[in-house]
Parts: C-alpha cells; structure tokens; sequence
C-alpha cells in the first residue's frame, strides 16, 4: 500500500507538472479578461472542500462508467486522474510567477537567432522557470501522498493507497507496522518540504544577486 501511495504520488506529480507548465504558458500568453477567467477555472479544486471536489469527481466517474458499460470503474486510473485535477492549480501557481519574471527579450533573441519555438522553449525558457517547476513538482507529490479524502470517494477494491488502509484500522487496534508507516510518511513530507524551502531559498538569492549585478 506504501507502494500504491508513491506510485500515485509520483505519476501524478509528474504528469501534473508537465500538464500544469504547459497550461501556465498557455496563460500567461492569453489576455487580461482570459486570463483572469482561466485561473478563476483553476483555482477552484484549492478553493471547494475536498469532499465536494471527490464527490463531484465520484459522480463523474460514475457516470462515465455508465456511458462507457463499465462496472467497476473505479480503481487506479480513477485516483491518478483524480490526483492530477487537484494538483495542477499547485504548479501552476509555482511557474506563472516564474514566467511573469521571465524577460521575454531572451525568447525572442532565441527565435532571432535560428532557434525554433520548440527549442527555444527548452534551451531558454525552461532553464528559467525550472525553479518554479520543481517546486510545483514536490509540492504536488507531498499533496498526493498524504490525501485522504479526495481518494476516499474515487478508490477502488483493486487499488488502494496507505491513507485509505489506515482510516479502516481507525476502529479497531493498530498494529505496530501502520506507526511505522506513519513515521516514514512524516519524514518523507519532511524532507520534500525542507528541500523546497532550501530551494526557494536559493533561487531567493540568486535573483538578489541578479539584481545588484544590474
């Protein structure tokens, strides 16, 4: 269940994260009016209760599965799915400040130069927001790896993850391995959350530096 719970955290991480640059860039590109009713869009799985958001993605499920004939539905594709939703609004917060201190001069000195759209984005702009990325990267996989709820209405008996298994053990006694469990999750988030603090941190100082260099 370990296992399941990384394995959710990790793919949906990653998957959110290259979903949510690419929506950010998409944003930042739009205009005002586009932009602000986008991002209203978007921050709707932070703003709703986690209940009403796993609901809402179990009755979608649901339904789907009633269009589609299929009777078990839920299960591992459900809660990846449902762990992506909630965690792109997290990157996309992360990299749209990134591209807003992007000077779009560099972009198009690339473009001036030879490069295409497509290299130009990973030679130039993705150097420059990668701070961003990564941070949206591991706030998304500590998101992931601790939720509860959401994955409670979207779970199914062939795929499980450890929050769910623990919440089944919360009427009767513990045994010693579910502390353990605890203890490694507890040092995980920590570690991820030190590790984006020492990061922003340093980003923090080099745009310090940058700008008495200027």
């Amino acid at each position: 269940l370990l296992l399941n719970s990384v394995l959710i955290a990790v793919l949906s991480s990653l998957l959110a994260t290259i979903l949510g640059t690419m929506a950010s860039i998409g944003i930042h590109n739009m205009g005002k009016r586009a932009r602000s009713a986008v991002m209203t869009v978007t921050n709707i799985p932070m703003t709703n209760p986690e209940i009403v958001t796993g609901i809402s993605l179990a009755l979608l499920f649901a339904f789907i599965g009633r269009i589609l004939a299929i009777k078990n539905i839920l299960g591992f594709g459900t809660l990846l799915i449902a762990h992506i939703t909630f965690n792109l609004p997290y990157v996309i917060l992360s990299v749209l400040p990134k591209l807003r201190q992007l000077n779009p001069s560099l972009n198009e000195a690339a473009l001036d130069l030879g490069c295409t759209p497509t290299k130009s984005f990973f030679k130039v702009i993705l150097p420059e927001i990668m701070p961003g990325v990564i941070t949206g990267m591991m706030m998304a996989f500590t998101m992931s790896l601790d939720d509860f709820v959401i994955s409670y209405f979207v779970y199914g008996p062939s795929f499980s993850t450890l929050p769910i298994e623990i919440y089944s053990y919360t009427k009767k006694p513990l045994p010693p391995k579910i502390y353990a469990l605890f203890t490694l999750i507890f040092f995980a988030i920590l570690a991820v959350m030190v590790l984006m603090n020492v990061m922003q941190a340093r980003d923090e100082k080099k745009q310090r530096l940058a700008l008495r260099r200027l």
